[in-house]
């Protein structure tokens, strides 16, 4: 049975250089560090690689980032895995649970995240649950 946990989240992005003979220069590498309030108390750091178009408001992302801390009081780490889109402003984002990922008390768990921005503002809805052991 899924449970959903929903809270607020502040990310720092920042750009880091680009290293030469490394990929293609348009596409920029930066590091995230964000902190959750609500049912996920903890933060996590980050990857992401971006690419923006020449049409403003579009672009697509990847991203891997290591949450630390506690959800619903369960303690641990888990990853998550971004797959994100952007098209004349309207965003597509797919965060996924990176399979046996979880540590400690959240060794078990899978789950998807919806990540909802209001201006400045960014809330999430983590829908969850923990793998029964065969």
């Amino acid at each position: 049975m899924s449970k959903i946990a929903k809270g607020t989240f502040e990310v720092k992005v920042t750009p880091q250089p680009a290293e030469e003979n490394v990929g293609d220069p348009t596409i920029g590498r930066l590091s995230l560090d964000k902190q959750f309030t609500g049912n996920l108390i903890g933060g996590s750091k980050g990857q992401m690689l971006g690419a923006q178009t020449e049409i403003e408001d579009s672009g697509g992302y990847v991203a891997l980032e290591r949450f630390k801390g506690t959800l619903d009081g369960k303690k641990g780490s888990f990853a998550l895995q971004h797959l994100g889109t952007m098209q004349g402003g309207k965003f597509d984002l797919n965060v996924s649970v990176v399979p046996d990922s979880g540590t400690g008390e959240l060794k078990a768990i899978s789950g998807k995240m919806k990540i909802i921005i209001e201006g400045v503002k960014h809330f999430y809805e983590f829908e969850y649950s923990f793998i029964k052991a065969n």
